[in-house]
């Protein structure tokens, strides 16, 4: 325990690099991910904007990305990142791998989730004189506001579990310093201890994101 004290300060940084890389990676593969979700739902044949040949491409795109496990996925995008980031390692480079991989998983809970809303409403609305893009927007995104919330919980939840499996590669966070502190000097008081602070921040983001859902489902 003494050498986990010794190393209290880097530990902090740690939580920190986590915070830093989980939120930005929600927030920007949220964006993306949600954008790509309604482009999904609305060019789906039948649908508001119908366009078979962009709903295909982005069909294909979101199931060929989606499957690959992060490890895989960090390791195939490193020309990208290196074009883009100019890095193939460290925090920014697992937030932007991150983001990536997150969007991709949120546009199909984003475009099952609306897939969900009643035809009835949407409808309703189109025979009010709304258009394609004032329904997705005062429509179709309220009406499935509350499953979409829990989604974007569950997204957290794995952004969490995948900023710790960046650690080996030198990625920063929790999952660097149980690597670093912990299991390669076979301290393993440390990587409990980490594993106990994950748990922590997993839960309070759960916690929250179902009290948004509650919210969203009581309007």
């Amino acid at each position: 325990m003494h050498e986990f004290i010794a190393n209290l300060p880097v530990f902090r940084e740690a939580i920190g690099q986590t915070f830093y890389i989980v939120l930005i990676s929600v927030v920007a593969g949220g964006v993306l991910g949600l954008a790509i979700g309604l482009v999904l739902y609305a060019t789906r044949p039948g649908n508001l904007m119908a366009n078979r040949p962009v709903y295909v491409v982005a069909n294909i795109l979101v199931n060929v990305v989606r499957p690959i496990p992060f490890v895989i996925f960090l390791t195939a995008i490193q020309p990208l990142m290196l074009h883009t980031i100019g890095t193939t390692i460290g925090t920014n480079a697992v937030t932007f791998a991150l983001s990536l991989s997150a969007a991709f998983a949120v546009s199909r809970i984003v475009e099952q989730n609306l897939l969900t809303v009643s035809p009835g409403v949407i409808e309703a609305a189109r025979a009010a004189g709304a258009r394609p893009v004032s329904i997705i927007v005062t429509v179709l995104i309220p009406e499935a506001l509350g499953p979409i919330v829990l989604g974007y919980t569950f997204i957290f939840v794995a952004v969490v579990d995948m900023s710790a499996q960046a650690g080996l590669f030198g990625g920063g966070g929790l999952g660097d310093f149980a690597i670093t502190y912990g299991s390669q000097r076979y301290n393993w008081p440390i990587v409990y201890i980490t594993v106990a602070t994950i748990i922590v921040i997993v839960q309070a983001g759960q916690f929250l994101g179902n009290w948004l859902a509650r919210r969203a489902l009581r309007r």
